[in-house]
């Protein structure tokens, strides 16, 4: 018997419990992946049913937060920088000048991957991942020549099948049949086609849960002048009395500005607008409340509509100028943009009787000790640490969605991943281009790959128990 010990890319038993439990408690957006929970099995702790697209999400997004706190730093960051590698070439944008930048850095992962897997992981596909910059150089974007299409289309025409032992003359009929009914439906006003799945735009709809709710005067007045704070038509008003605002804040700028407005509508040469002439009055205190609002591109839910569901849509992101002080003596503060992550509560529309303003009501999280970078470039925050409970408002329109994953680490932090919006065609022609999210705020350190006193097996894994194969040692020796 030959004892081998635990190589160094080995996960322990208690790790692939971490990892799997990581994947297992995944919500995503709608629209983002398939269910990522299905593809778990705790049982024998393994992935399972992946289609290629759940390969494509996991190497780019989820793959790198999984294995945050599992196998050595060395091999962790070398898988992290393959998953960056693939997240930069598949965006939408790519800027020319860095590919050769992506060159290098994929040579150095290739070689890092060397030092710590066996010569057998190295096929020709790992091989032709050096020649992918040089592609792009030559053919565009990866997006533009992806099979994704091809692969979900393949889906719709095996669905026509219907005679299994005649499955080319099944799509052919179908394919036909679908072309004359969707040319004769070109010709008929507000006619649905048959046959086409139906696509998210259509599964979705862009407002849910409708209720009208009271609100306590308190909130109404904190959402009333946020609205007002945030409004361009009201910049000249809260410039020329700034001082002032600075001593009342909040208090009573609402009614202040009520009186302004009528004072200067009492007036006839006067030239306020209709939209100051109704913020100038408070919306009423019935708002209407929704479980869900699409706009954007994003599909957002509140956190008890999330707390129901296999999907993950009430995590947002917003980027919004703040005063900053170095003391809280500074006489001299700066505003300065910083980006706040919560949660959000309620979905609302404030209604001015001409025109209604949809708002998120939501938890955000202190920027002072509940968010972090990782010395790989994750951005961990603590959902429990809860900011100023009296600025929770923003306008949907400003809001960016993400959603959170458990640190494997454990404890109170999760990790932030961002996402794309999806701006579906509701009439108008739409095209959106956008980088995809990276998982990480910067690519991991190459300082290892001259390390020599890397350890390239475990001593906290078990190894195994190899027999020898005596049968073909007898017969080297009759020969």
């Amino acid at each position: 018997m030959t004892f081998l010990p635990a190589a160094c890319y080995t996960l322990s038993r208690f790790e692939k419990k971490q990892f799997c439990s990581t994947l297992a408690g995944v919500k995503v957006p709608t629209g983002y992946s398939s269910n990522i929970k299905s593809l778990v099995q705790m049982k024998d702790l393994k992935l399972i049913n992946l289609k290629s697209h759940d390969c494509h999400t996991l190497m780019q997004q989820l793959l790198p937060v999984a294995i945050h706190g599992v196998l050595p730093k060395e091999v962790r960051n070398t898988i992290i920088r393959l998953c960056y590698f693939f997240n930069s070439i598949c965006s939408k944008i790519i800027d020319p000048s860095k590919l050769q930048q992506l060159q290098d850095e994929v040579v150095v992962t290739l070689c890092l991957l060397e030092k710590y897997f066996p010569p057998a992981f190295f096929d020709v596909m790992v091989h032709l991942t050096v020649h992918l910059p040089r592609e792009i150089k030559f053919c565009g974007p990866v997006w533009l020549r992806w099979m994704y299409s091809m692969e979900r289309y393949m889906k719709i025409l095996k669905g026509y099948v219907r005679n299994r032992h005649r499955p080319e003359g099944c799509v052919i009929e179908c394919y036909i049949a679908e072309e004359a009914v969707e040319f004769c439906s070109e010709y008929l006003a507000n006619a649905r086609t048959i046959g086409v799945p139906k696509g998210i735009e259509e599964r979705i709809e862009s407002r849910s849960g409708f209720k009208v709710i009271p609100i306590d005067y308190k909130t109404l007045c904190e959402a009333h002048y946020y609205v007002l704070q945030n409004t361009t038509v009201v910049d000249p008003y809260m410039s020329k009395n700034e001082k002032w605002l600075q001593a009342e804040h909040k208090r009573s700028f609402s009614s202040w500005f009520k009186r302004k407005i009528e004072t200067e509508l009492a007036h006839p040469e006067n030239t306020i607008s209709q939209q100051i002439r109704w913020l100038a009055h408070e919306p009423k205190r019935e708002v209407l409340s929704y479980s869900g609002y699409e706009i954007g591109g994003y599909y957002y839910n509140t956190r008890d509509h999330d707390s129901r569901s296999t999907t993950q849509n009430s995590g947002v992101m917003v980027e919004a100028e703040s005063l900053h002080m170095s003391t809280a003596k500074d006489k001299n503060p700066i505003y300065a943009n910083m980006l706040y992550y919560g949660v959000i509560e309620d979905i609302w529309e404030l209604n001015y009787t001409q025109f209604k303003i949809p708002i998120f009501r939501c938890k955000w999280v202190d920027n002072k000790g509940g968010v972090k970078v990782d010395e790989n470039g994750f951005t961990l925050v603590d959902l429990n640490k809860v900011g100023d409970p009296n600025d929770q408002f923003i306008f949907a329109s400003q809001a960016k969605q993400v959603f959170y994953v458990n640190d494997p680490n454990g404890g109170r932090w999760s990790v932030v991943l961002t996402t794309k919006p999806k701006l579906y065609d509701r009439g108008d022609v739409c095209d959106n281009i956008e980088e995809t999210p990276s998982f990480s705020r910067g690519l991991p350190e190459s300082d290892d790959i001259d390390n020599e006193d890397v350890a390239y097996v475990r001593e906290d894994c078990e190894g195994i128990y190899v027999e020898e194969d005596t049968t073909s040692r007898k017969k080297r020796k009759r020969t």
